[in-house]
């Protein structure tokens, strides 16, 4: 027997609820707008609960690039007291570590507060369109199924599901369809930070430190100051003895680094990036899911390492492990401007823009392959409205790693400090566009569009 199918209707929709599509949720329905968060995992914030600190948020200058929705989650945090605050790693950027278990909490009382519908264990299975204009979204859960419709949709899915459903057209990874490497966030627990830090301050030969021009102190300076600000925001360099000779007897797995950053101070506790799985297309589910045994023995592997080989952590343990594999590269939607290389190497400003970005261009490869390029003169660059627009499409806006850009530009703006500015600008310009009866986002007034954003504390100029 046939199921019904039910339907509801909203201002706007929001498909993916990882940091573009909360923050895009949060401006939608902060400006006014009725809005679904639609997510087909079991809980919101993607990137943002993994334990990963938010790179992108400051320049290499120091300077904040990224505030509105953003800092009103970290203030929430701080009030419960799980916000770290920035931490620079003397090396190329500045990461705002906080505690991802409090921001959990944060965040979904934020979107409460706001009326925010979030829907989980829903996937978003195709689309209906008419003459470039999206007209519904049929989507399943345990409850049946859905015709989920709106007069905007956002897609924050990542992958750039719901546009290229609708008909948009999009690239994925490299030349020839290679994309970076999957990993597996990690935190362990009981991480002595003085005795680390002292080892970092006498052995800056053992870290990556001072690869962005703008750091005038030598190497020697850089490992002290990261060890007078008494923060581990480290980056134990495979070219070092420690790392390099684990990884040349077999004890580790080929890495390009240990990464990590403090996650909570009551507890001692810090985060790490290091796992990496390469040649896996993380569109394809079946692939995806095997990647899942191979980075979890690599998590073993890197804390028995780090146990044995690094002072400081001697008594750790592990804490948690992110509740989802990080994905770094998938498809980038075309959209009608593509935010390009020297767009991001040179810094430049744009009048259309309506978030930024500082990280510098970082392209991992398999083994201990990665390219990273800073930033020129520790500057940021404007993101314009027009990446957020996908192309031949009227109704849907872009937020994320799915914008519209080269594969260069998008190794820098994915990391979440952009992401959570373009999904505010994209959950603004959608309000708007409700709230004046606008059936295409380019009719929406870019300036109007950056008036709102700056009111509401986002950062649109006056940065370098």
């Amino acid at each position: 027997m046939a199921q019904a199918i039910r339907t509801r209707h909203y201002d706007v929709i929001v498909v993916g609820a990882g940091s573009a599509g909360v923050s895009a949720a949060l401006a939608s329905a902060g400006n006014g707008a009725k809005t679904l968060l639609l997510e087909s995992g079991p809980m919101i914030g993607g990137e943002l609960i993994s334990g990963l600190p938010i790179d992108g948020a400051l320049n290499a200058r120091g300077e904040w690039i990224v505030g509105g929705v953003m800092r009103e989650l970290l203030d929430a945090s701080a009030e419960l007291g799980g916000y770290v605050g920035p931490v620079f790693d003397w090396r190329l950027n500045w990461g705002v570590c906080f505690d991802p278990e409090i921001l959990k909490v944060v965040m979904i009382e934020e979107l409460a507060k706001r009326g925010v519908t979030t829907l989980l264990y829903t996937l978003a299975q195709d689309v209906v369109t008419s003459n470039g204009a999206v007209e519904g979204i049929l989507a399943a859960n345990k409850n049946g199924r859905l015709h989920l419709t709106a007069d905007v949709y956002i897609d924050c899915s990542g992958d750039g599901d719901l546009a290229i459903a609708a008909g948009a057209e999009y690239r994925q990874g490299g030349a020839g369809g290679e994309t970076q490497p999957v990993s597996l966030v990690f935190r362990l627990g009981n991480v002595d930070f003085r005795e680390f830090l002292s080892f970092q301050r006498d052995n800056p030969d053992e870290f990556m430190l001072r690869e962005n021009p703008y750091i005038e102190k030598s190497r020697a300076e850089c490992a002290a100051a990261v060890a007078e600000a008494g923060l581990p925001f480290s980056v134990i360099d495979a070219r070092g003895s420690r790392l390099g000779s684990a990884m040349e007897q077999g004890r580790m797995f080929d890495t390009t680094a240990v990464y990590m950053w403090p996650t909570s101070l009551q507890r001692r506790e810090v985060g790490l990036n290091t796992t990496r799985l390469a040649n896996i297309d993380a569109t394809d589910m079946d692939a995806l899911s095997s990647a899942l045994a191979t980075l979890t023995s690599q998590v073993r592997q890197c804390t028995t390492f780090l146990k044995d080989d690094i002072p400081g952590f001697g008594d750790a343990h592990l804490a948690a492990i992110a509740p989802r594999v990080g994905i770094r590269e998938t498809r980038r939607v075309v959209g009608d401007y593509e935010l390009g290389t020297e767009d991001v190497l040179e810094g430049k400003k744009s009048p259309s823009g309506i978030a930024k970005g500082a990280h510098h261009v970082d392209l991992h490869g398999s083994g201990r392959d990665q390219h990273r390029v800073p930033v020129r003169d520790g500057r940021s660059y404007d993101i314009p409205f027009e990446c957020l627009i996908p192309r031949g499409l009227s109704n849907v806006l872009l937020a994320g790693r799915c914008f519209s850009s080269s594969r260069e530009a998008n190794g820098s703006a994915r990391v979440m400090g952009p992401c959570m500015a373009m999904g505010q600008a994209a959950g603004t310009a959608a309000a708007l566009m409700v709230a004046n009866q606008l059936t295409d986002a380019r009719q929406v007034s870019v300036e109007r569009l950056r008036d709102v954003i700056r009111t509401q504390g986002g950062v649109v100029d006056g940065t370098h």
